[in-house]
């Protein structure tokens, strides 16, 4: 009887971690649209960087100014056209070691990252992607971040 109550209080709880692991072939997937997004960025590629994302997506940025915490939204259209202007090279977003969940054909990845221009280090902070897999093809659906000083 014990077992059997064990079974019903633990079993679903296990089947729910079982959505939310990945395979190598998943993650590699989900990140193809991270790295479209930060190639189109790299090359200057507004198009490329407008293709990265969903309809509908979102782009966020917490902020935190002497202790007042807040969040700015950008439009999408807005921060690619900016990503536009730049020449090829300037911009350069490198990731750190990053995790993924999954579940079905919703996923998240949160990504530390450092932000340089022109070579020279702006910022770090942390990207949270949500991202859905529209016919086969994963999207970015929402990002907010985090910037802040390098150490």
């Amino acid at each position: 009887m014990k077992f059997f109550l064990f079974l019903l209080l633990f079993l679903p709880l296990a089947s729910v971690a079982q959505t939310m692991e990945t395979t190598p072939q998943e993650d590699v997937a989900i990140m193809q649209a991270v790295d479209d997004l930060f190639e189109g960025m790299k090359k200057a590629d507004s198009a490329a960087v407008r293709s990265a994302f969903a309809s509908g997506a979102t782009l966020q940025t917490v902020t935190n100014t002497a202790g007042f915490v807040s969040v700015k939204t950008e439009s999408i259209d807005g921060f690619a056209s900016s990503i536009g202007k730049a020449k090829p090279g300037d911009l350069n977003e490198i990731i750190q070691p990053y995790q993924i969940q999954i579940d079905g054909d919703l996923a998240t990845a949160f990504i530390p990252y450092s932000f340089s221009y022109k070579g020279k280090t702006v910022h770090c902070g942390a990207n949270a992607f949500t991202l859905v897999r529209f016919n086969g093809v994963w999207k970015i659906q929402a990002i907010i971040d985090t910037r802040r000083k390098c150490l």
